[in-house]
């Protein structure tokens, strides 16, 4: 009894040390945002020469669901992701490709405001929680 006893404390110790290590790894990974999922809210506007385009409610729900959609609760994008996340899962193109659009468009001259702060990342920007993004397309 005891030497199951004495067997069965290394197997739980092993499969804890490697949960925490397998974890660690990810986790320090630059490219990695969570290993347990998000479900993040940023705001998304979008202006063609000063007129507000309305997104679709429901985009990226019909057919196959996406990670990144949109409700009723527009201007907000639903970031709801299970597992890893990378960086590139949360990037303003990939909304535009959910959307099935091109990011330029609407114009291939475009600004772009990240809560107020003017950012030249555009595309790239990586969302985050929280965020209110403003675009405005200009000719």
């Amino acid at each position: 009894m005891k030497a199951f006893l004495i067997a069965t404390g290394v197997v739980i110790l092993l499969l804890v040390g490697s949960f925490w290590w397998s974890g660690n790894i990810q986790s320090n990974e630059p490219d990695i945002i969570s290993t347990t999922g998000i479900h993040w809210h940023p705001e998304l506007e979008i202006f063609v020469e000063g007129e507000k385009i309305e997104i679709p409610q429901n985009t990226g729900l019909i057919g196959k669901h996406s990670p990144i959609h949109t409700h009723e609760d527009l201007p907000i994008i639903h970031l709801e992701f299970e597992g890893i996340v990378r960086k590139d899962d949360v990037r303003l193109s990939r909304f535009f490709e959910v959307w099935r659009k091109d990011f330029k468009e609407f114009s291939p001259n475009v600004s772009m405001t990240v809560n107020g702060q003017e950012n030249t990342e555009l595309e790239s920007y990586i969302m985050q929680n929280g965020d209110k993004i403003v675009l405005r397309y200009f000719n």
